[in-house]
Protein backbone atom coordinates (compact mmCIF):
# COMPACT_ATOMS: atom_id res chain seq x y z
CA UNK A 1 0.00 0.00 0.00
CA UNK A 2 2.79 2.18 1.06
CA UNK A 3 4.94 1.35 -1.75
CA UNK A 4 2.02 1.74 -4.67
CA UNK A 5 1.81 5.44 -3.20
CA UNK A 6 5.46 5.70 -3.59
CA UNK A 7 5.69 4.52 -6.87
CA UNK A 8 3.21 6.75 -8.23
CA UNK A 9 5.13 10.24 -6.76
CA UNK A 10 5.11 11.09 -10.35
CA UNK A 11 1.93 12.15 -10.21
CA UNK A 12 1.34 12.68 -6.71
CA UNK A 13 2.90 15.51 -4.59
CA UNK A 14 6.51 14.99 -3.45
CA UNK A 15 6.56 12.70 -0.34
CA UNK A 16 9.59 13.58 2.07
CA UNK A 17 12.99 11.88 3.05
CA UNK A 18 11.12 11.33 6.85
CA UNK A 19 8.04 10.09 4.94
CA UNK A 20 9.63 7.37 2.93
CA UNK A 21 12.13 5.45 5.64
CA UNK A 22 9.92 6.34 8.29
CA UNK A 23 10.16 4.66 11.34
CA UNK A 24 13.41 5.42 11.87
CA UNK A 25 13.65 6.49 15.56
CA UNK A 26 11.27 5.83 18.89
CA UNK A 27 7.74 5.82 18.50
CA UNK A 28 6.20 7.50 21.85
CA UNK A 29 2.35 5.62 22.45
CA UNK A 30 0.61 7.41 25.09
CA UNK A 31 -1.97 5.98 27.30
CA UNK A 32 -4.45 8.38 29.00
CA UNK A 33 -4.84 6.53 31.70
CA UNK A 34 -2.62 5.66 34.51
CA UNK A 35 -0.18 2.08 34.38
CA UNK A 36 -1.80 -0.99 35.71
CA UNK A 37 -5.20 -1.08 33.79
CA UNK A 38 -6.58 -2.86 31.20
CA UNK A 39 -5.84 0.28 28.39
CA UNK A 40 -2.19 -0.28 29.66
CA UNK A 41 -1.96 -3.69 29.64
CA UNK A 42 -3.07 -4.05 26.23
CA UNK A 43 -0.89 -1.04 24.87
CA UNK A 44 2.44 -2.34 26.57
CA UNK A 45 1.53 -5.64 24.83
CA UNK A 46 1.08 -3.44 21.23
CA UNK A 47 3.61 -1.80 21.86
CA UNK A 48 6.15 -4.90 22.75
CA UNK A 49 5.16 -6.46 19.49
CA UNK A 50 5.04 -3.05 17.17
CA UNK A 51 9.26 -2.43 18.65
CA UNK A 52 9.98 -5.89 17.49
CA UNK A 53 8.55 -5.49 13.62
CA UNK A 54 9.75 -1.97 13.33
CA UNK A 55 13.59 -2.21 14.74
CA UNK A 56 12.57 1.05 16.65
CA UNK A 57 11.78 1.28 20.29
CA UNK A 58 8.03 2.23 20.71
CA UNK A 59 7.41 4.06 24.45
CA UNK A 60 4.17 3.84 26.31
CA UNK A 61 3.90 7.26 27.48
CA UNK A 62 1.46 7.22 30.65
CA UNK A 63 -0.65 10.31 30.37
CA UNK A 64 -3.66 9.90 32.55
CA UNK A 65 -6.22 12.48 33.97
CA UNK A 66 -9.83 13.93 32.87
CA UNK A 67 -11.36 11.19 31.37
CA UNK A 68 -8.58 9.84 29.81
CA UNK A 69 -8.51 13.28 27.49
CA UNK A 70 -5.68 15.05 29.03
CA UNK A 71 -3.46 12.20 27.33
CA UNK A 72 -5.47 12.90 24.04
CA UNK A 73 -4.45 16.11 23.96
CA UNK A 74 -0.89 15.51 24.24
CA UNK A 75 -1.49 13.45 20.78
CA UNK A 76 -3.60 16.20 19.64
CA UNK A 77 -0.59 18.94 19.92
CA UNK A 78 1.91 16.46 18.98
CA UNK A 79 3.78 16.98 16.13
CA UNK A 80 2.43 14.95 13.16
CA UNK A 81 5.13 13.06 11.83
CA UNK A 82 3.66 9.70 13.06
CA UNK A 83 6.09 9.24 16.35
CA UNK A 84 3.09 10.55 18.59
CA UNK A 85 0.66 8.26 18.81
CA UNK A 86 -2.87 7.47 20.93
CA UNK A 87 -3.51 4.33 22.46
CA UNK A 88 -7.42 5.32 22.07
CA UNK A 89 -10.44 3.82 23.84
CA UNK A 90 -14.45 4.96 23.65
CA UNK A 91 -13.88 7.71 25.99
CA UNK A 92 -11.50 10.32 23.77
CA UNK A 93 -13.61 10.79 20.78
CA UNK A 94 -16.85 8.75 20.73
CA UNK A 95 -18.04 10.25 23.93
CA UNK A 96 -16.22 13.04 25.72
CA UNK A 97 -17.39 15.44 23.03
CA UNK A 98 -21.17 14.79 24.89
CA UNK A 99 -19.77 14.45 28.27
CA UNK A 100 -16.62 16.82 28.64
CA UNK A 101 -17.52 20.46 27.84
CA UNK A 102 -14.40 22.64 26.51
CA UNK A 103 -12.40 19.88 25.48
CA UNK A 104 -8.86 20.35 24.95
CA UNK A 105 -8.81 19.38 21.56
CA UNK A 106 -11.56 19.28 18.66
CA UNK A 107 -12.23 15.48 18.74
CA UNK A 108 -13.69 15.77 15.23
CA UNK A 109 -10.42 17.21 14.22
CA UNK A 110 -7.44 16.49 15.86
CA UNK A 111 -7.09 12.82 16.57
CA UNK A 112 -6.99 10.97 13.08
CA UNK A 113 -7.49 7.05 12.79
CA UNK A 114 -4.81 4.66 11.91
CA UNK A 115 -6.72 1.30 12.57
CA UNK A 116 -8.50 -0.81 14.95
CA UNK A 117 -6.95 -2.78 17.30
CA UNK A 118 -8.87 -4.63 19.82
CA UNK A 119 -12.47 -5.34 20.40
CA UNK A 120 -13.76 -6.05 24.29
CA UNK A 121 -16.28 -7.85 25.82
CA UNK A 122 -18.65 -6.34 28.41
CA UNK A 123 -20.56 -8.62 30.80
CA UNK A 124 -23.95 -8.47 32.61
CA UNK A 125 -23.29 -10.10 36.17
CA UNK A 126 -25.80 -9.90 39.06
CA UNK A 127 -25.28 -10.77 42.52
CA UNK A 128 -25.46 -15.13 42.93
CA UNK A 129 -28.73 -14.27 45.04
CA UNK A 130 -30.10 -12.24 42.78
CA UNK A 131 -33.50 -13.50 41.66
CA UNK A 132 -33.30 -13.85 37.95
CA UNK A 133 -31.39 -16.44 36.35
CA UNK A 134 -31.40 -14.87 32.87
CA UNK A 135 -31.76 -11.35 30.73
CA UNK A 136 -35.44 -12.08 30.59
CA UNK A 137 -35.96 -12.65 33.93
CA UNK A 138 -33.85 -9.76 35.03
CA UNK A 139 -36.10 -7.08 32.55
CA UNK A 140 -39.71 -9.01 34.20
CA UNK A 141 -37.98 -8.67 37.43
CA UNK A 142 -36.92 -4.72 36.49
CA UNK A 143 -40.44 -3.80 35.32
CA UNK A 144 -42.09 -5.42 38.29
CA UNK A 145 -39.76 -3.48 40.47
CA UNK A 146 -39.15 0.08 39.35
CA UNK A 147 -35.90 1.67 40.65
CA UNK A 148 -35.29 -0.90 43.06
CA UNK A 149 -32.45 -2.44 41.05
CA UNK A 150 -29.07 -0.69 41.59
CA UNK A 151 -26.58 -1.37 38.75
CA UNK A 152 -23.05 -0.40 39.23
CA UNK A 153 -20.17 1.38 36.73
CA UNK A 154 -16.74 2.18 36.81
CA UNK A 155 -17.49 5.81 36.60
CA UNK A 156 -19.84 8.70 35.41
CA UNK A 157 -20.08 8.33 31.49
CA UNK A 158 -17.59 5.25 31.38
CA UNK A 159 -17.85 2.35 28.97
CA UNK A 160 -19.73 0.55 31.62
CA UNK A 161 -22.20 3.48 32.73
CA UNK A 162 -23.34 3.83 29.02
CA UNK A 163 -23.60 0.20 28.54
CA UNK A 164 -25.73 0.18 31.74
CA UNK A 165 -28.61 3.27 30.44
CA UNK A 166 -28.42 1.86 26.80
CA UNK A 167 -30.03 -1.76 28.55
CA UNK A 168 -32.19 0.00 30.01
CA UNK A 169 -33.02 2.03 27.43
CA UNK A 170 -33.68 -0.80 25.08
CA UNK A 171 -35.50 -2.90 28.24
CA UNK A 172 -37.61 -0.10 28.99
CA UNK A 173 -37.18 -0.31 32.40
CA UNK A 174 -35.98 1.66 35.51
CA UNK A 175 -33.06 0.90 37.57
CA UNK A 176 -30.68 3.41 39.16
CA UNK A 177 -27.37 3.93 38.39
CA UNK A 178 -24.26 3.56 41.22
CA UNK A 179 -21.24 5.01 39.96
CA UNK A 180 -18.04 3.75 41.28
CA UNK A 181 -14.21 5.04 41.01
CA UNK A 182 -12.95 1.88 39.05
CA UNK A 183 -14.20 -1.25 37.92
CA UNK A 184 -11.87 -3.35 40.76
CA UNK A 185 -13.88 -1.34 42.87
CA UNK A 186 -17.24 -1.49 41.21
CA UNK A 187 -16.86 -5.30 41.54
CA UNK A 188 -15.94 -5.67 45.53
CA UNK A 189 -19.81 -4.46 46.19
CA UNK A 190 -21.06 -6.18 43.24
CA UNK A 191 -19.35 -9.60 44.55
CA UNK A 192 -20.17 -8.30 48.11
CA UNK A 193 -23.75 -8.37 47.34
CA UNK A 194 -24.16 -4.43 48.06
CA UNK A 195 -25.22 -3.72 44.24
CA UNK A 196 -27.37 -5.69 42.02
CA UNK A 197 -25.49 -5.67 38.38
CA UNK A 198 -23.51 -4.07 36.28
CA UNK A 199 -22.57 -4.40 32.44
CA UNK A 200 -18.40 -4.27 32.78
CA UNK A 201 -15.12 -5.77 31.76
CA UNK A 202 -15.60 -9.82 31.03
CA UNK A 203 -11.93 -10.12 32.42
CA UNK A 204 -12.71 -8.37 35.46
CA UNK A 205 -15.49 -10.43 36.47
CA UNK A 206 -14.18 -13.92 34.86
CA UNK A 207 -12.73 -15.40 38.67
CA UNK A 208 -15.66 -14.54 39.98
CA UNK A 209 -18.16 -15.90 37.40
CA UNK A 210 -15.85 -19.10 37.23
CA UNK A 211 -15.89 -19.32 41.11
CA UNK A 212 -19.77 -18.78 41.56
CA UNK A 213 -19.57 -15.50 43.29
CA UNK A 214 -21.48 -13.56 40.80
CA UNK A 215 -23.89 -14.71 38.36
CA UNK A 216 -23.46 -13.97 34.32
CA UNK A 217 -26.73 -13.45 32.35
CA UNK A 218 -25.10 -12.04 29.04
CA UNK A 219 -22.24 -10.57 26.92
CA UNK A 220 -22.30 -6.86 25.08
CA UNK A 221 -21.42 -8.64 21.82
CA UNK A 222 -23.62 -9.99 18.95
CA UNK A 223 -21.25 -13.43 19.34
CA UNK A 224 -20.35 -15.42 22.31
CA UNK A 225 -17.09 -14.40 23.84
CA UNK A 226 -14.69 -17.28 22.50
CA UNK A 227 -12.97 -17.63 26.37
CA UNK A 228 -16.39 -18.27 27.44
CA UNK A 229 -19.00 -19.48 24.79
CA UNK A 230 -21.80 -21.12 27.02
CA UNK A 231 -22.79 -16.98 28.13
CA UNK A 232 -24.76 -16.16 25.46
CA UNK A 233 -25.78 -12.67 24.03
CA UNK A 234 -27.54 -9.77 25.24
CA UNK A 235 -28.76 -9.95 21.76
CA UNK A 236 -30.73 -13.29 22.06
CA UNK A 237 -32.83 -10.72 23.52
CA UNK A 238 -32.78 -7.18 23.75
CA UNK A 239 -31.71 -7.53 19.44
CA UNK A 240 -29.04 -5.40 18.52
CA UNK A 241 -27.63 -4.25 21.85
CA UNK A 242 -24.17 -4.22 21.45
CA UNK A 243 -21.72 -2.62 23.84
CA UNK A 244 -18.06 -3.82 23.09
CA UNK A 245 -15.19 -1.01 23.72
CA UNK A 246 -13.27 -1.02 20.58
CA UNK A 247 -9.34 0.37 21.16
CA UNK A 248 -7.74 1.60 18.47
CA UNK A 249 -5.01 4.12 17.42
CA UNK A 250 -5.17 7.46 16.12
CA UNK A 251 -2.48 9.43 15.37
CA UNK A 252 -2.31 14.36 15.13
CA UNK A 253 -4.98 15.75 12.73
CA UNK A 254 -2.34 16.81 10.53
CA UNK A 255 -0.35 13.52 10.21
CA UNK A 256 0.47 12.66 6.31
CA UNK A 257 -1.56 10.24 4.39
CA UNK A 258 1.69 8.66 3.69
CA UNK A 259 2.83 7.86 6.94
CA UNK A 260 -1.06 7.06 8.15
CA UNK A 261 -0.68 4.21 5.34
CA UNK A 262 2.49 3.43 6.75
CA UNK A 263 1.37 3.23 10.12
CA UNK A 264 -1.69 1.63 9.11
CA UNK A 265 0.07 -1.65 7.12
CA UNK A 266 2.35 -2.29 9.96
CA UNK A 267 -0.25 -2.10 12.85
CA UNK A 268 -1.92 -4.29 10.56
CA UNK A 269 0.85 -6.74 10.73
CA UNK A 270 1.41 -6.89 14.51
CA UNK A 271 -3.02 -7.41 14.73
CA UNK A 272 -2.12 -10.42 12.30
CA UNK A 273 -0.07 -12.27 14.51
CA UNK A 274 -1.65 -15.64 15.86
CA UNK A 275 0.49 -15.45 19.19
CA UNK A 276 -0.47 -11.96 20.09
CA UNK A 277 -3.96 -12.79 19.62
CA UNK A 278 -4.27 -15.87 21.32
CA UNK A 279 -2.51 -13.47 24.69
CA UNK A 280 -5.54 -10.92 24.13
CA UNK A 281 -7.94 -13.48 23.30
CA UNK A 282 -7.04 -14.63 26.66
CA UNK A 283 -8.16 -11.75 28.48
CA UNK A 284 -11.61 -11.46 26.61
CA UNK A 285 -10.30 -9.23 23.93
CA UNK A 286 -10.50 -9.69 20.10
CA UNK A 287 -6.84 -8.18 18.17
CA UNK A 288 -7.38 -7.42 14.81
CA UNK A 289 -6.85 -4.52 12.81
CA UNK A 290 -8.72 -2.16 9.58
CA UNK A 291 -8.41 0.41 7.34
CA UNK A 292 -7.91 4.18 8.51
CA UNK A 293 -11.40 4.49 6.82
CA UNK A 294 -12.77 1.25 8.58
CA UNK A 295 -12.08 2.87 11.74
CA UNK A 296 -12.83 6.73 10.69
CA UNK A 297 -16.49 5.36 9.88
CA UNK A 298 -16.73 3.10 13.35
CA UNK A 299 -15.79 6.12 15.05
CA UNK A 300 -18.42 8.27 13.50
CA UNK A 301 -21.35 6.06 13.66
CA UNK A 302 -20.43 5.32 17.80
CA UNK A 303 -20.70 8.91 18.04
CA UNK A 304 -23.94 8.85 16.71
CA UNK A 305 -24.94 5.78 18.68
CA UNK A 306 -23.81 6.99 22.23
CA UNK A 307 -25.03 10.34 22.02
CA UNK A 308 -28.30 9.33 21.50
CA UNK A 309 -27.78 7.32 24.67
CA UNK A 310 -25.80 9.96 26.39
CA UNK A 311 -29.14 12.07 25.76
CA UNK A 312 -31.81 9.85 26.57
CA UNK A 313 -30.35 9.84 29.77
CA UNK A 314 -29.64 13.85 30.28
CA UNK A 315 -26.20 12.74 31.70
CA UNK A 316 -24.72 15.60 32.77
CA UNK A 317 -21.72 17.73 31.08
CA UNK A 318 -18.58 17.85 32.94
CA UNK A 319 -17.16 21.54 32.49
CA UNK A 320 -13.35 21.24 32.32
CA UNK A 321 -11.65 24.74 33.26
Amino acid sequence: MFLAFVALTGSQPSVGADEITFPNKAIHLVVPFAPGGGADTGARRFAKAMSELVGQSVIVENVPGAGGTLGAARVAHAAPDGYTLLYTTPGQQMTAPYLIDNLPYDAFKDLRAVSKLTAGVNVLVVTRDFPAISIQQLIDYAKKNPAKVNFASSGIGSTSHLAGELFKKMAGINITHVPYRGSSVAAADIVGGRVQMTIDTLSVYLPHIRSGKVRALGVSTLQPAAIEPGIRPIADVLTGFEASPVNYITAPGATPDAIIEKLNTLINKVASDKTLQATFASTGSMLGGSTPEQMEALVRSEQKRWKAVIDSAAIAVTHEK
